[in-house]
């Protein structure tokens, strides 16, 4: 996965994508697949008032995923 330029394109990257029809979009690159560079990934727009996090409460998404959740619906 490339960029315009060449340079390696990595999920987690800051970018800003130009395309030759649209608004220019900038953001956070997600769910890109080695393999494709054309409607390839995904952006996580940013903002300024986007939330912060104290990551000491933070766990993986991947982690939380795995976890065994009991069912409180059983007694």
């Amino acid at each position: 996965m490339h960029y315009k330029n060449g340079r390696e394109a990595k999920n987690g990257d800051k970018i800003v994508s130009i395309p030759g029809y649209g608004s220019i979009t900038a953001g956070i690159l997600y769910d890109a697949m080695p393999g494709n560079d054309f409607c390839n990934g995904r952006i996580a727009i940013t903002t300024p008032t986007d939330p912060t996090a104290n990551l000491s409460e933070c766990l993986h998404a991947d982690d939380v995923a795995k976890a065994s959740i009991p069912d409180s619906t059983k007694d």
